[in-house]
């Protein structure tokens, strides 16, 4: 592995045999794209397989380029149970065409095209002639911050043609040439807006059981209250309720839609200003912890690395080491 341009660069060997690049392939992948079992295709016209990746992180999102050969690969148990963390991907087509199957869904990926995949279940893929595609690989609980538990995607194609899905393509092109120019801010603000604009494409495309789709400007109304609030100490149910004009009642309906309750809404929105603060700022970690309502520091530790998987002293090492909190080993 060696870093160029801002990122981590990975490429397979000019001299080594076909069971070498194998392997070689292999590990590249289960590093940087989580666990896989692969198998690789010299019939590309005669020529041995070659293949690169390059890896950059937004905080703790990982974005991750990759031009590969004719190949095929499955998670299956052991993939799945040597896999650190629970993640959702996009997968990006950039050129080439490729095959990727999770559960019932197939989806045959042509330039321009995008699907999500989810860690958790077995899948596999088939690349059928030389491929350039990125990927996108989220922790699970980053995306509890802009939306529900509920949600569990498996083989949801994106409408390459759509413009959400557009603008969330065109923003990631940007954002790999400036992420080794920006400061700790702005990645960090890189990384919220990425997430919000895959939940727009997502959300255009139907499949997600939105932040509530029978009241969407109602919720939405409230989660800019909580956002608002936050440092005001306490936000209960009956603040929310007064503010909106609506029953508490009215309140727990509006957010158990997404399968949550808003203590819990709450306490992810006030984790995840804390850990902006962890990156951002060099404030104790028991100020941070006090600042977003943790009056006890262990018990925000314990929540912290129950929701990050990592504690908040090790999670801002990390961090400011240029790498997020995605659990992958290294080639």
């Amino acid at each position: 592995m060696a870093v160029r341009g801002g990122g981590e660069y990975w490429t397979t060997s000019d001299h080594a045999d076909r069971d070498e690049r194998s392997g070689e392939w292999e590990q590249m992948l289960s590093a940087t794209h989580l666990p896989w079992t692969v198998q690789i295709d010299d019939s590309d016209n005669g020529r041995p397989f070659q293949a690169w990746v390059r890896r950059w992180w937004i905080d703790d999102l990982a974005l991750v380029d990759c031009e590969c050969g004719p190949c095929s690969g499955t998670r299956q148990r052991r993939q799945l149970g040597d896999t650190d963390g629970e993640f959702v991907v996009v997968l990006m087509t950039r050129a080439g065409r490729e095959t990727v199957t999770q559960g019932a869904a197939e989806a045959e990926l042509r330039p321009g095209d995008a699907v999500v995949w989810d860690s958790t279940k077995p899948a596999r893929f088939s690349v059928w002639e030389p491929l350039a595609k990125r990927s996108l690989l989220i922790p699970r609980p980053a995306l509890e911050e802009v939306n529900g538990r509920a949600w569990t995607p498996a083989g949801v194609m994106l409408d390459g043609q759509a413009p959400a899905t557009r603008l969330l393509l065109s923003y990631l092109d940007s954002l790999s040439t400036m992420l080794p120019v920006l400061g700790l801010s702005a990645v960090a603000a890189a990384r919220n807006a990425t997430l919000e604009l895959l939940m727009g494409a997502l959300r255009v495309e139907g499949e997600v059981p939105a932040t509530s789709m029978a009241q969407p400007a109602l919720r939405a109304a409230m989660d800019r209250y909580i956002e608002r609030h936050l440092l005001d100490g306490a936000v209960t149910l009956n603040d929310i309720a007064v503010a909106h004009g609506v029953s508490v009642r009215t309140v727990n309906r509006v957010f158990n839609v997404t399968g949550q309750t808003v203590g819990e809404v709450i306490r992810v929105r006030r984790l995840a200003r804390a850990r902006e603060d962890l990156t951002d700022s060099n404030l104790p970690v028991s100020t941070i912890a006090h600042r977003w309502g943790f009056s006890d520091p262990s018990h925000f530790t314990r929540s912290f690395k129950a929701h990050y998987g990592s504690s908040p002293r090790e999670y801002r090492v990390a961090s400011r080491a240029g790498g997020g909190s995605v659990q992958v080993s290294d080639v």
